[in-house]
């Protein structure tokens, strides 16, 4: 599977990379060649990324339903409760 970004998003981290070549290896790097970079990342480091977040992510649901029968429990057979606590009132 591919991982492609929305073009705004390419553009914004296309540009993170030049600003962290220029802060932090000063040295630039042009905007094909970041793009390249980027490019590299995202077929070969984007898929670990991706897989742990699915993992999160089934792991959070698994969580949330494993909690549903607590969360959204009702009590059964309540109606005759609701008499028998207005007789003892009496």
């Amino acid at each position: 599977m591919t991982i492609e970004l929305p073009k705004e998003a390419r553009q914004q981290a296309i540009a993170s990379i030049e600003r962290y070549f220029e802060e932090n290896m000063e040295q630039r790097i042009g905007n094909i060649a970041a793009g390249a970079l980027l490019g590299f990342f995202l077929e070969e480091v984007g898929p670990s990324i991706y897989n742990q977040a699915v993992a999160d992510a089934q792991e959070r649901l698994q969580m949330r339903v494993t909690e549903l029968d607590i969360e959204v429990h009702e009590d059964e057979f309540q109606y005759w409760r609701k008499y028998d606590k207005k007789g003892k009132g009496r």
